[in-house]
């Protein structure tokens, strides 16, 4: 009998696939089933984390691409990759919280580096972070990322983001330089 876990595939989102997505993205970050997770954003902001809206338009913008990853047919991730210049954003990343903590994450985020290399020949990849989220920006720092201390200020009012819980939040960059 084979007990070795399932192979994860990787494709593009497509229109079909926006409720799947956002169900995940919204399961991984807010509201009670985050918390089985530890990416959760549940104590600083409640909310949506997206909607429909804002993930067709991830889909659809030009020079980006919304990662889908699956197992067993199922979607258990996905990340958003945009071509910026030299460099590419990394986001909505997001895995389903019974799924985290097993190395998951250092597999897709390896993926879709290797994926912004290759088909963008890109130096770096830039994320943002909010900058409260210790715990996260840690994970990431031991991926290879760097703090940045540039910061730009969190949409506060603008509920399509989320309702925030403390007035201290803001957005780090950070940034890894991309070797083959």
């Amino acid at each position: 009998m084979d007990t070795a876990p399932a192979r994860l595939t990787f494709r593009d989102a497509a229109e079909s696939d926006v409720p799947a997505l956002v169900a995940l993205i919204e399961s991984a970050y807010r509201g009670d089933a985050s918390r089985s997770g530890w990416t959760t954003e549940a104590d600083i902001l409640q909310g949506q984390r997206t909607d429909p809206d804002g993930v067709r338009a991830v889909i659809a913008a030009e020079g980006s691409r919304l990662l889908v990853v699956e197992r067993d047919g199922g979607i258990i991730a996905c990340c958003q990759l945009e071509h910026r210049g030299d460099a590419a954003y990394f986001g909505m990343f997001a895995v389903r919280p019974e799924q985290q903590g097993g190395g998951l994450g250092k597999q897709i985020i390896a993926e879709a580096e290797r994926c912004v290399r290759e088909d963008w020949g890109v130096d770096e990849m830039h994320m943002t972070v909010i900058s409260v989220r210790d715990e996260l920006i840690a994970w990431y720092e031991r991926r290879g990322y760097r703090r940045t201390g540039k910061m730009t200020p969190f949409p506060y009012g603008d509920e399509r983001f989320g309702i925030p819980q403390r007035d201290d939040l803001q957005f780090e960059l950070l940034v890894k330089e991309l070797r083959p």
